[in-house]
């Protein structure tokens, strides 16, 4: 029952459990991410800390998949393993830029889940974002906020902000740092 604008808190539980049951795809344009956290931080050994960003991305929904894009440059295998172990995430390794796998595999993910987060500034996912749009997914975007392309973000359903909380800098272990 509502009175006085208030929601009742019987109507509490059965909202909380639509949020809960959600399911959500998480899809990591490496490449973009890495960029524009070294750009802002000025330290090409920051890496995002998925430890911190994925629970607030979720924010108590289910993640159904986990897929990290990458072109170039091979995949430390300790980050691929920390990724399928904490989050039965998978790295996809791209031949090129990592835009048109990333667009395929979320188009084929559209029937699957409910939210489809793109973490990436990259203008090029626009027309992306739309049409999973059309076809009913809520699409998020998480990005650094200063490289992320204005028109991505407007267009998406939620923006959440990669900040300096969201990452940390690689320091080598001692052994591997050239001595002179």
């Amino acid at each position: 029952m509502i009175k006085n604008n208030q929601v009742s808190n019987d109507l509490i539980p059965e909202v909380r459990q639509q949020v809960i049951n959600q399911s959500v795809a998480i899809l990591c344009d490496g490449n973009n991410i890495e960029r524009s956290i070294h750009d802002v931080s000025k330290n090409k050994s920051a890496m995002i800390d998925f430890d911190k960003v994925i629970p607030k991305l979720l924010n108590g929904r289910g993640l159904n998949r986990l897929l990290y894009f990458r072109e170039g440059k091979s995949i430390s295998s300790k980050f691929a393993e920390r990724l399928h172990e904490n989050y039965y995430g998978s790295v996809i390794p791209c031949h090129k830029s990592a835009d048109i796998p990333l667009t395929i595999k979320a188009t084929q993910l559209a029937s699957k889940v409910d939210t489809i987060i793109i973490m990436s500034g990259d203008s090029d996912y626009v027309d992306l974002v739309s049409h999973l749009k059309g076809e009913g997914v809520r699409v998020e975007i998480a990005a650094v906020k200063k490289t992320a392309a204005r028109i991505l973000v407007e267009e998406a359903d939620y923006f959440y902000e990669i900040t300096k909380e969201d990452w940390f800098v690689y320091k080598a272990p001692r052994k591997y740092i050239n001595k002179k």
